[in-house]
């Protein structure tokens, strides 16, 4: 290290003081043509980040959690803060510098570097967002749908089934081939560790990339977590791939913004979050959309950020930040999560401006008469203590909600086909099976699956059927006069 410092002191020529050690935090005097995200390095082999300059001091960022004394040389790189980015880091556990955490037989070090604060595309290379993204989680499908390109955050108490929601998404999107970039800012060790053994035993590791840091890192680099993970993300994009980037999740990594402020004594605003908070994720959100490509090809950055709330209170600062600068959010209720319902995705609290308009008219007209339909189940519910006095159609009614309940409800990891979702959806909605309880229709619903993933034919009648059904009514009809020759 000590030779390092003196090659980027004898590169660049300058040097300056460590006056001041706040913790993570270090006041440098001198370096007078220090620019902001330049990496400096002391001369007792501590790198760091320059975040902020005023007159006198450069503030300086460290990305080590050995402590630098006062009085410590400091010397520029002439270098911005840079990720290591290659195809070979697909498959493995990386830090967010690059640096694999994980190593398996055929590792080979990336060689490419990439800034970590790339500048935003502007409207000329940014495209309408017209495909849509299949998750594989039939609630968000049908009701919530979602598009290649969007930004949706995902918010919801601890312990509701974010993780869960993300972790099957990231299995559907890598089983298509596309990349999918996995930011765990601040996590346990041994939580990154299950992330990774579920992607390997679902064999789609090759496909994602899980960029790590736990409590026990450098502030600096829990900091730098997500913006390397996007950074990742634009190289991908930049290769022609569709890439989907999971940021679990950012009001941890606002906190460790907030403590970082607050040991450089900034001004602190509400709830002592510093007055840029909105800012820096909002720069860091706007990379993400669908993107023109040279040769006439296009790739596209869906984003996936998380949020966490107290007792499900969506006002809180920075959920209400994040809600602002994304194209929608899906709510994971307690309240659902509590009855037994998986994913516990609160679907009127939720909301999608983008993924709709990628839809069929199929879907849309699914969706619009789905969602109408379960409000009024909602309202039907409170009416059940009246048992025999209730009228046919209100019987009739309460036991198509429960099947359709049932069909919305899906255990961890399964993920389902969005053809298969739309078939199973005409089979409950054209024919309720009143003579069946919640189990049977569950068994039916996992036999169907089965016969799905395990029968080429039938699936091939399944798409089929579903792709020439262009409205409602005709899947309808198509399902009620060829039922009999599919099942």
């Amino acid at each position: 290290m000590t030779e390092d410092f003196a090659k980027a002191l004898n590169e660049v020529g300058e040097i300056g003081y460590a006056e001041q050690v706040l913790g993570s935090v270090v006041y440098v005097r001198g370096l007078p043509t220090a620019t902001p995200r330049e990496v400096v390095i002391f001369e007792s082999g501590q790198f760091g980040e320059v975040l902020f300059l005023t007159e006198d001091f450069a503030e300086v960022l460290l990305f080590s959690t050995e402590p630098v004394k006062a009085g410590t040389k400091v010397a520029r790189t002439n270098q911005m803060v840079s990720v290591l980015v290659g195809e070979e880091q697909l498959g493995f556990i990386i830090d967010p510098l690059g640096v694999p955490l994980s190593f398996s037989t055929g590792y080979k070090k990336a060689t490419l570097r990439r800034s970590v604060d790339e500048k935003t595309p502007g409207l000329e290379n940014r495209l309408p967002i017209t495909r849509p993204l299949e998750t594989g989680v039939t609630v968000v499908d049908l009701l919530v749908p979602l598009a290649m390109g969007q930004r949706e955050l995902i918010i919801g108490d601890r312990k509701t089934g974010k993780s869960a929601f993300l972790q099957q998404t990231a299995l559907s999107v890598a089983s298509k081939g596309h990349v999918c970039i996995y930011a765990a800012v601040a996590k346990k060790r041994n939580t990154i560790k299950r992330l990774e053994d579920f992607f390997v035993e679902t064999g789609v590791m090759k496909n994602i990339i899980i960029v790590a840091s736990t409590p026990q890192d450098p502030t600096g680099l829990i900091f730098l977590t997500p913006f390397s993970a996007m950074t990742l993300a634009e190289y991908y994009r930049d290769q022609g791939r569709d890439v989907v980037i999971i940021l679990d999740d950012l009001t941890a990594h606002a906190k460790f913004y907030r403590e970082i402020s607050l040991l450089a004594r900034r001004f602190p605003g509400r709830d002592s979050y510093p007055v840029d908070i909105f800012h820096l994720h909002a720069r860091l959100l706007e990379r993400a959309g669908s993107f023109a490509l040279s040769g006439g090809k296009a790739a596209s950055i869906t984003a996936l950020p998380t949020a966490e709330t107290n007792m499900g209170d969506l006002s809180g600062y920075i959920q209400t930040n994040l809600m602002s600068m994304t194209d929608g959010h899906i709510f994971f209720d307690a309240d659902i999560f509590s009855r037994g319902r998986r994913p516990a995705v609160n679907t009127f609290l939720s909301v999608t401006r983008v993924g709709r308009q990628t839809q069929t008219p199929l879907l849309r007209q699914i969706s619009r008469e789905l969602t109408s339909f379960l409000a009024n189940f909602e309202k039907m519910q409170s009416y059940t203590h009246f048992g025999a006095e209730l009228s046919a159609t209100v019987k009739q009614s309460l036991q198509k909600g429960e099947k359709m309940t049932t069909l919305l409800d899906q255990t961890f990891p399964q993920t389902i086909p969005l053809s298969l979702q739309i078939f199973l959806f005409g089979l409950l909605w054209q024919s309720p099976r009143v003579d069946q309880n919640t189990a049977q229709t569950r068994e039916y619903i996992n036999k169907i699956i089965s016969a799905y993933n395990q029968n080429a034919d039938f699936k091939g009648k399944v798409e089929k059927l579903v792709s020439l059904s262009d409205s409602l009514e005709t899947l309808l009809e198509k399902i009620r006069t060829q039922a009999t020759q599919l099942l």
